[in-house]
């Protein structure tokens, strides 16, 4: 028995050794490919004086912010390193916000492309470089919101004590009481609800031109249709990693090493993964984007293309 305890002990010491390597060789090429997608996105005005790239280079900043942070605490929390709770409490604030910031940008992507195609008289006064700013400060006001929710209950809930202690960093350290809980997950479903309904508005509109289209116009719309499912399914694999508190919390009461599978697996499958697949996906549909990403990935060797994509273009 002694002999069977030591050899399941090392292969879980194996196994859970696998799963970090895994995880930070993850998070370095995510990075780095992000990186890459926002050198490109600063290589030319086209792109820093377009709505749509714009918000795109909101959601690689946002997506690699939070692989940043988000493994800064997985490596906390898988060495069992404790800090101050009123620390830990800047970090979450900062994966709070930006946990919401990406889906709520790409909702308002997909609000770019419905005007662009429903609106298009109105696209350029609506889309402009200097709207697009003020875009931005109403995402992060948006997604601040669920943020002040969480932490004004857990301000008024904690003592002063409680933040002078010392714990390792976790979200789910915000969640002192039961109904503390149900407040995160209804605020949680309410923007998931309103973000699902706008994406089916604009996908509808959308539909409806389409079919209405005919000709260049028809193929144009066509691909802003094409977009908007895309952005459907980013969302999509965004919003999951909102509903897998709730599935971990179940798992805890079942088995706690299955619990911890479970966790393992929600973090790589929807926190680490679309958070640079779904932006690599979007870069590379876009043909203007996708030759300037080609030709700093193969360190020049297309420059004489994508310059004269670029000058076509313009």
């Amino acid at each position: 028995m002694t002999n069977n305890s030591s050899i399941g002990g090392a292969y879980m010491q194996r196994q859970i050794n696998f799963q970090f390597v895994l995880v930070q060789l993850l998070v370095s090429i995510f990075l780095c490919i992000n990186l890459l997608l926002i050198v490109t996105f600063f290589s030319k005005d086209v792109f820093y004086l377009t709505m749509r790239y714009i918000l795109f280079a909101v959601t690689l900043l946002s997506d690699s912010l939070i692989l940043i942070m988000s493994d800064v605490v997985f490596i906390l929390a898988y060495f069992h390193f404790t800090m101050q709770v009123g620390i830990c409490v800047i970090m979450s604030i900062v994966l709070l916000l930006y946990i919401f910031v990406t889906p709520i940008t790409l909702t308002a992507m997909t609000l770019e492309r419905f005007v662009a195609i429903c609106m298009p008289l109105q696209h350029a006064e609506l889309c402009s470089a200097h709207r697009a700013l003020h875009c931005i400060l109403i995402i992060h006001a948006l997604s601040s919101m669920p943020c002040i929710v969480i932490l004004s209950i857990f301000f008024a809930s904690a003592s002063h004590r409680f933040y002078t202690q010392d714990r390792i960093c976790s979200v789910e350290m915000f969640i002192l009481r039961r109904w503390h809980d149900h407040v995160r997950s209804a605020v949680s479903q309410f923007y998931f609800l309103i973000m699902c309904i706008t994406i089916v508005y604009s996908y509808i509109k959308i539909m409806k031109v389409a079919k209405a289209a005919s000709g260049e116009n028809k193929k144009s719309t066509w691909k802003g249709l094409r977009t908007v499912i895309l952005h459907a399914f980013q969302l999509l694999l965004c919003l999951i990693q909102l509903w897998c508190p709730f599935i971990e919390s179940a798992v805890l009461q079942i088995d706690f090493m299955l619990f911890i599978n479970v966790r393992y697996f929600n973090y790589i499958t929807f926190i680490l993964t679309p958070r640079c697949l779904s932006p690599l996906i979007y870069g590379l549909r876009d043909e203007m984007f996708f030759h300037a990403l080609k030709y700093y990935a193969l360190c020049g060797l297309y420059k004489k293309q994508s310059s004269d994509l670029v000058c076509s273009s313009n």
